[in-house]
């Protein structure tokens, strides 16, 4: 049976920008190994299957490696093309029932906001692979459930990171977070996520690694809004406020391509 599927630019306002994510509305629960193998065939950082469950959706997220229990840049893509497509009206909230609880996406006028658990790190040592993989001195190092946060001096460091990918896929770890103040007065921190563990060597937006990042600057800048960049070749920007123990980002989403999976 065909599935239509579109494909949307996550966390950002125009066309081949911020993280793509392909979308598969289902009138009802795929088995895995399609939806893995659907993902594969992607090859997109991360691709989402939904369906109508109970007054809501049940919400999948597939690399093309494995299924992952967290995405922001393609539960944002599933809550724009729910209201692009009609299956929702445009002032109704999406509800999605995930591995990570259940989440909620609301408009605010061309931004979308996306209601998520916070994820803090708590400080560690630096494994010594860690620190051979990225080569750079690291201010900071913190973990929290899934990835390793670094803090490192300023962007020029940043955006001049090439990490060694074999080492840093040999480190449990989801996914590795490198981040430092923003020099640009229009952000407050910028940020890289690498997570070549699960197939992702450079994530262009990575909506769940700013559950972290915003416990983390907003203790630092003594905030609870601030906007991040992700500074990856695609870019991407995501706003961030800090509500107790959840983290409320907002970002905006184009659709760039529409099909059939046959």
């Amino acid at each position: 049976m065909p599935h239509k599927l579109i494909q949307v630019d996550a966390f950002t306002d125009r066309a081949y920008g911020g993280n793509p994510a392909a979308v598969l509305v289902l009138p009802e629960a795929a088995e895995e190994d399609w939806m893995q193998a659907v993902a594969l065939e992607m090859n997109l950082a991360e691709t989402a299957f939904l369906h109508p469950e109970k007054n809501g959706f049940r919400l999948r997220w597939f690399t093309p490696r494995i299924e992952v229990a967290l995405c922001g840049h393609a539960t944002l893509a599933a809550a724009h093309v729910l209201w692009e497509t009609g299956v929702l009206g445009p002032q109704v909230p999406a509800l999605f029932f995930t591995r990570s609880g259940t989440l909620t996406a609301t408009r605010r006028n061309d931004w979308i906001e996306l209601d998520f658990p916070a994820d803090p790190e708590d400080f560690c040592a630096a494994p010594l692979e860690l620190t051979e993989a990225l080569g750079v001195a690291m201010h900071y190092v913190g973990r929290n459930s899934t990835d390793y946060l670094i803090e490192v001096e300023n962007e020029a460091i940043l955006r001049k990171l090439e990490p060694n990918f074999m080492m840093l896929e040999s480190i449990q770890a989801r996914g590795f977070i490198i981040t430092c103040l923003s020099e640009d007065p229009r952000f407050d921190f910028v940020s890289r996520f690498f997570a070549p563990g699960v197939g992702i060597r450079e994530d262009p937006v990575t909506g769940s690694a700013h559950c972290c990042l915003a416990p983390f600057w907003g203790t630092r800048l003594g905030k609870d809004e601030m906007i991040g960049y992700q500074a990856s070749s695609r870019g991407g920007v995501v706003r961030v406020r800090v509500q107790g123990d959840r983290v409320v980002l907002g970002g905006q989403a184009v659709t760039v391509m529409r099909g059939e999976l046959l």
